[in-house]
């Protein structure tokens, strides 16, 4: 990377896509060869530098919502980097926690009486 590369945040938009539950993100990147541009995303969170010219685009967007980030598919079309990812289902990874029947059982236990208290003579 040359030394006199600028670093700036691309033009972005994200949003919820109801119709096929994933989130679509848009970076506009142009200029930036398709093959330099690197794009990681985790379940968090979208990472993005590209490099175009004398710039360098950069971005990190923080998800509100967890992706599946290994089903993931980008576009990079006319200086338009498109991203679409599904949404994980928050009960994805929940574990069903087995319920045992029981009986509570009581029993009756007789009480001692404590001692009588004895009064001190002084």
């Amino acid at each position: 990377m040359p030394e006199n590369r600028i670093r700036i945040a691309p033009n972005t938009v994200a949003y919820a896509d109801e119709e096929t539950h994933k989130l679509v993100v848009e970076f506009a990147i142009p200029g930036a060869p398709t093959d330099t541009i690197d794009l990681k995303i985790l379940a968090d969170s979208v990472h993005l530098t590209a490099p175009a010219r004398d710039i360098e685009y950069v971005s990190a967007l923080a998800l509100p919502w967890p992706v599946k980030p290994d089903k993931a598919e980008a576009i990079y079309e006319n200086g338009l980097l498109r991203i679409e990812v599904p949404f994980k289902d928050p009960m994805e990874d929940a574990v069903k926690v087995a319920i045992k029947a029981g009986v509570a059982e009581t029993k009756t236990k007789k009480i001692d009486q404590p001692p009588a208290l004895v009064p001190i003579q002084s």
